[in-house]
This record gives C-alpha cells, sequence and structure tokens, in this order.
C-alpha cells in the first residue's frame, strides 16, 4: 500500500501523480492511495479496514472557489480533512479492526535533527485527538522523518514510523527503520519498532591548532572514522589571525572511500570588527535590526518599509500562537 504524500503531487492540476504508474501495475493486493479511500481486506487472520488519507491539497478536499481567497487556506485544508477522516470512520463497521493510514503532520510531531515540533511549520496540522477516533485501532503516518508515538498515553497508538533512510545531517544519529503492528482484537494493537541497516552520515569536526600542517590535522581526523560507503561532511575551525592553508585534493583523496562528500567547510572565526558590530546592534530593536537588514539588500532596499511592517505582523501573530 502507498499513500501519496507531498513530495508526489504534480505541480500542475490535473496531472497524473509520481505514484500513479504503481497503481497499473498487474499485481494483485497493491494499492496506490491518492484520494481519501476506504480499503477492505481480508487477511489469513480476518478482515481489516484501513482508511487512507493522502497528503491534503486544495483539490482532494475540494476547496470552492470563494474559499479560495480565505486568510488562511491552511487552516481550511486541515478542518475539511478532519471531516473527511471523521465522515469515513462513522462508515466504519466497529466490530472489525480498523487503521487510519495517512501522509499527515500532528501538530506535537517533532521535526528530524531538532526539538522543533511541527506545529511552529506551515503544514496543514491535525490534533492528536482528531485522528486518534474511534473505530480506529491505530494510526499509521508518513511525513515527519522521526520515529515517534504521539499518543503514548492513550488507546491508539498514532506513530511516525519514520524515514527509512537518513535524508539528510540532522538525521545522522537517529535510528530508521519500520514498524510491526499487530492487532490481536479490538482496542489492542501493538507494534514494534525494527531498525534497519542504513548508510552512515559522518559529519567530522576538526578545530585545526597553530603551528602544526593543517592539512596533516585534517587526514589525523578523518583516521579516526570508518567512512567506508559513508556520506561525509567536515567541518573544519581556523585558528584566529591564520590562513587557510588545507590542501583540499589531498583530504578529498583521503575520503576517496565514501560513498559522498557533501562538503569540505572552512569556519572562520568572529572577528573583533564583527564581535563589535554585534555588540552595537545587541541593543536594538527587532524592527531597527530588520530595518538595517532589509535596507543593505539592494533588491529589495526600497521595499524596506513594506518588508519590515510585513516581518513584524507575522512575528505578532507567532507571540500570539504561543501565548495561545
Amino acid at each position: 500500500m502507498i499513500i501519496v504524500g507531498n513530495h508526489d503531487h504534480p505541480l500542475s492540476f490535473g496531472k497524473a501523480n509520481a505514484l500513479d504508474l504503481f497503481g497499473e501495475f498487474p499485481l494483485e493486493g497493491f494499492h496506490v492511495i491518492s484520494k481519501p479511500t476506504t480499503i477492505h481486506l481480508q487477511t489469513k487472520n480476518g478482515p481489516i479496514n484501513i482508511v487512507g488519507m493522502p497528503w491534503p491539497t486544495r483539490n482532494s478536499v475540494a476547496l470552492k472557489q470563494h474559499e479560495a481567497a480565505s486568510t488562511n487556506i491552511t487552516e481550511y485544508i486541515s478542518k475539511a480533512a478532519c471531516r473527511i477522516i471523521a465522515d469515513y470512520a462513522a462508515k466504519l463497521d466497529p466490530e472489525i479492526p480498523a487503521v487510519l493510514a495517512g501522509h499527515l503532520t500532528v501538530s506535537s510531531g517533532v521535526f528530524s535533527g531538532s526539538e522543533k515540533r511541527a506545529v511552529y511549520g506551515t503544514d496543514p496540522l491535525f490534533m492528536p485527538s482528531q485522528l486518534a477516533i474511534s473505530p480506529f485501532d491505530y494510526v499509521a503516518l508518513g511525513h515527519l522523518h522521526r520515529n515517534q508515538n504521539l499518543n503514548k498515553n492513550g488507546s491508539i497508538p498514532i506513530v511516525y514510523s519514520g524515514s527509512i533512510e537518513r535524508v539528510d545531517f540532522g538525521e545522522r544519529k537517529e535510528p530508521k527503520g519500520f514498524c510491526l503492528v499487530s492487532i490481536p482484537k479490538k482496542g489492542a494493537a501493538t507494534y514494534e519498532f525494527i531498525e534497519t541497516p542504513t548508510r552512515p552520515f559522518i559529519q567530522i569536526d576538526v578545530k585545526l591548532q597553530s603551528g602544526i600542517s593543517q592539512t596533516k590535522q585534517m587526514l589525523d581526523a578523518i583516521a579516526k572514522y570508518s567512512i567506508t560507503d559513508a556520506v561525509v561532511k567536515i567541518m573544519y575551525h581556523i585558528p584566529e589571525n591564520e590562513k587557510d592553508t588545507v590542501d583540499l585534493k589531498i583530504v578529498q583523496q583521503a575520503c576517496s572511500s565514501a560513498i559522498h562528500i557533501v562538503g569540505i567547510i572552512p569556519i572562520r572565526p568572529i572577528t573583533e570588527r564583527i564581535r563589535r558590530i554585534a555588540s552595537n546592534q545587541s541593543s536594538l530593536s527587532m524592527e531597527a535590526l530588520l530595518h538595517n537588514y532589509f535596507s543593505e539588500k539592494k533588491d529589495v532596499a526600497d521595499k524596506t518599509k513594506l518588508l519590515v511592517s510585513k516581518a513584524m505582523e507575522l512575528l505578532e501573530e507567532q507571540d500570539e500562537q504561543e501565548t495561545c
């Protein structure tokens, strides 16, 4: 079963999505969910109902023209998708095990590589209580790359299995895998996260010391890691008042066993001049800082007043949301 996600939708209305081809394969029991639907499956252990919810868009929730002018289309999409899920749930046989499977963003979910919660993003959001509804026994979600259960204290697990592979260096320390779900009877769903082998993402941080060959220090640091078939990123810190003398060609050769080198990035110290500027601006208000920033950008300098005004409005909205 494949559920269409946000990266699979075509840019133009009416075009096929990236997964439509899979639905044409002559394979029995293969399902591509590109619109809200219910699938009734008969397994060797009995029947199960699966409500599939793809990434909600204007088209999938039938956003009408007059509603398109709404000041908060994202909020409308969330509410409309919630109604759709509730309608499908109400039509299910409450005696048969049921799963809600969707590509959705739960407000309490946490993004990979940070502790930033999804509520601060721009996706259509869903509260856990809007998804963990009867007669669902389990809610299986995709979209957030980190494995997490967002309803640990509830009877209906809301679980992101997470991405099967690492996507960027923010995920380099996260385990990856899939969830094995068991529903022996109504209201008794359990799951086990099965960790799978993943390609290592290795970030090498090197603090260069004065008086020693910078290239040699880099090679010594690389030698401490097993980088064969890994995705590698190297960040090296240059001592203050010294030039960057690293021989990048030699460093790249030392990483030849890696599958890919994302970058070899020099980090230069903050100079005294920059520290002084930062210190002088630390007492400025956010509005003044924004004004200084935009006025120095040649391509938008003539729109500084408008940009500052819009930015301050967004900051005020965020403050109000955090206060609520």
